[in-house]
């Protein structure tokens, strides 16, 4: 059978919605969960939510829109844990992509 355990997942816009339903069955299955929004107290009450049943997990806030964001999480994804195995993308934007350097991407 299919399982988790022990694998590492980044669920964006797993704060409310199919994401955090998502995020909770992952962990319950045994997986290191990365809650991604952009609110960060949202994100944590999931954690939290998440850490309450003995599951591993952590809050990252940040734009899927703002490219030094995502940067700055996926570097903190790897100080924890190594490396990220399963990127589930359920966030969406219909705003501009950057970089973090001034260029800009129309979405």
């Amino acid at each position: 059978p299919l399982s988790y355990a022990g694998k590492t997942v980044l669920v964006t816009g797993s704060t409310d919605g199919l994401g955090r339903e998502l995020a909770l069955a992952l962990a319950a299955d045994g997986a290191h969960v990365i809650v991604h929004g952009r609110s960060v107290a949202r994100g944590q009450a999931v954690v939290d939510e998440i850490t309450a049943f003995g599951g591993e997990a952590m809050a990252n806030g940040a734009s899927v829109t703002d490219m030094a964001a995502v940067e700055k999480m996926v570097a903190n994804v790897k100080e924890r844990w190594g490396r990220i195995d399963i990127l589930i993308n359920n966030a969406g934007s219909a705003g501009p992509l950057r970089d973090g350097k001034g260029t800009t991407w129309e979405g």
